[in-house]
């Protein structure tokens, strides 16, 4: 099923995708400089340490625009650099007693560590900024050349006054801008928002020859130098999160207009901060978690999933109860999708052959293919908007109509409708999780068991002691101690790990943690101490049947409806 035929290409072309452009303030419709290609170059991580989930979301916002893109037909050029020299990088190596350029060399290394484990596609190009010294030396140059930037002192800084378009960008008049805001306050400068293009060398940091003397490059001026590189001055979208828009984009911005006057972005895109408690996280509010952190206790998916609940413009803020909603929303969708694949597997190769030979569906099943299509492209064509998608109603129907016809498939001997149903609802399934880099590289089998292990890990608990207590709970239930049977069950749900009642096996799949009240435990005491009482079995079994009455009791039934 994970083969699925990509769709014919005229198909694609017909879909108008609307952007919203932070230049304009509007939504508009995408439409590149060279026809059928795009040019895309996107901030990534200054790298002094393990990156945060922030930039995860970052990341993985962009790495979604790429795969759509792509899935319209585009041939797309993807830049997202490094900042390998930086103050940043300069004060943790001092701290640590590290070379500056070892340590950011490093963390890019780990940072490409994550972005795989977070199943994002490695960009066309991943510069560093020393890599690019002298396109970074050669703009500049071209930049003074223009008159709009002056040398002092083995500094050379861009005059903001030299750029009568600044500010259009981020809506900032100049006469607004305070020194001090990531620009060092220098009384050398001819105004207080002039920002340094490159920087004299100081004792015992990093430096590079230049014409102006020994130094290395200002903040901003590395994203010009290495776009124009990869993509030249004129490209179609520059992205980045929302808290760039200044002063690095809007001094991007100005310094590229003055070192070409055919410089132009076609589309400026930002993502929106992922947030804790409501305030940004940051390294520097110490509020943070590291991805690092994150995936040690939630499998890379469900975590990128939670990344894409939100319309990428829009805070969101990092809890556990949603990460732990989107863990358990990716094993329903894995483990549905391995059971039709299970289902499907002795008309494998039959399937194969019929290739793209007309078929016949179920018209049950052709509804769910045309209502997921249209809400995923009337969804991602309208601003990539990734909300509720894998939780929308849509796509919730086409994995019911899968587990709903599993029984009669299994039953089915020959290639009939159903089976080419099934199929093909299934093959719409994964076109969608692969757009959102959400369809597993690995087996079903086998992300469904790193999905386990990761809950026994917030629980707290080992392959070993879940087996033995859900041979307790067998015993007790064979006793008919249902209280102790229901308290076993019960502190699993608290753990985050549902048991469900197979004919005569019990098995566990993760789930969000269930805090059962004060009222439901003080019974579940009740019937566990009664149960120990082999003289009165009438009064457990009357506890029994209220707590059935109530609706107290956790049925073994019901769980498994539920799964």
């Amino acid at each position: 099923m994970q083969n699925k035929m990509e769709e014919p290409a005229e198909k694609k072309k017909k879909t108008q995708f609307r952007l919203y452009n932070a230049m304009s303030k509007t939504m508009e419709v995408f439409k590149p400089i060279v026809p059928g290609k795009v040019g895309m170059y996107v901030c990534g991580v200054t790298a002094y340490d393990l990156s945060h989930i922030g930039h995860a979301r970052a990341a993985v916002v962009f790495d979604v625009l790429f795969r759509y893109l792509q899935h319209l037909g585009y041939e797309v050029t993807y830049v997202r650099n490094f900042t390998d020299i930086d103050d940043k990088i300069i004060k943790r190596a001092n701290d640590l007693g590290e070379d500056p350029l070892s340590l950011s060399n490093r963390f890019c290394e780990e940072y490409i560590d994550d972005m795989n484990h977070l199943a994002c596609l490695p960009p066309t190009h991943q510069p560093r900024v020393t890599e690019h010294m002298e396109n970074i030396k050669n703009m500049i140059t071209q930049i003074m050349e223009n008159g709009s930037a002056y040398a002092v002192d083995g500094d050379v800084n861009f005059a903001v006054d030299k750029s009568p378009n600044y500010g259009q960008l981020s809506g900032r008049k100049l006469e607004d801008n305070r020194a001090g805001e990531r620009i060092a306050v220098d009384l050398r400068k001819r105004n207080p928002a002039d920002f340094a293009l490159w920087k004299a060398a100081k004792e015992g940091e990093p430096s590079w020859d230049s014409p102006w003397g020994p130094g290395r490059p200002g903040w901003h001026i590395e994203c010009s130098a290495m776009s124009a590189h990869y993509l030249s001055f004129k490209f179609d979208i520059h992205g980045g999160g929302s808290d760039l828009i200044f002063p690095h984009h809007e001094n991007e911005l100005a310094q590229s207009c003055a070192a070409s006057s055919d410089s132009k972005v076609n589309f400026w895109v930002h993502n929106g901060h992922v947030t804790n408690n409501q305030l940004k996280m940051s390294k520097s509010l110490g509020n943070f978690f590291t991805i690092r952190q994150v995936i040690e206790k939630y499998h890379p998916l469900p975590v990128r999933m939670f990344l894409l609940s939100n319309h990428y413009r829009t805070p969101l803020n990092y809890t556990v109860a949603q990460i732990e909603q989107a863990s358990e929303t990716a094993w329903f969708i894995y483990q549905t999708l391995q059971d039709c694949e299970v289902a499907l597997s002795p008309f494998k190769e039959r399937l194969a052959k019929s290739g793209k030979k007309p078929v016949q569906f179920a018209g049950e099943a052709q509804t769910c293919i045309t209502k997921l299509q249209e809400e995923f492209n009337d969804k991602l064509s309208d601003d990539l908007n990734t909300s509720q998608l894998v939780t929308g109603r849509k796509f919730n129907e086409a994995l019911k109509y899968i587990a709903l016809n599993l029984k009669p498939l299994k039953k089915q001997k020959q290639m009939s409708p159903l089976v080419h149903s099934i199929a093909a609802v299934g093959r719409e399934v994964e076109s969608v999780l692969r757009i959102l880099g959400l369809l597993p590289t690995c087996s079903y089998d086998e992300v469904l068991e790193q999905l386990r292990e990761r809950a026994l890990v917030r629980a707290g608990l080992k392959a070993e002691d879940v087996v033995r207590l859900i041979e307790e709970r067998t015993t007790a239930r064979k006793n008919e101690k249902f209280g102790i049977s229901d308290k076993i069950r019960a502190d699993f749900a608290a753990k985050g790990i549902a048991l469900m009642d197979e004919g005569r096996e019990t098995v566990w799949k993760p789930c969000v943690p269930v805090v059962q009240g004060k009222w439901v435990r003080f019974v579940g005491w009740i019937r566990a101490s009664v149960d120990s009482w082999i003289g009165f079995k009438w009064i457990y079994r009357f506890i029994g049947w209220f707590r059935r009455v109530t609706g107290l009791v956790d049925h073994s039934t019901s769980m498994k409806k539920q799964s």
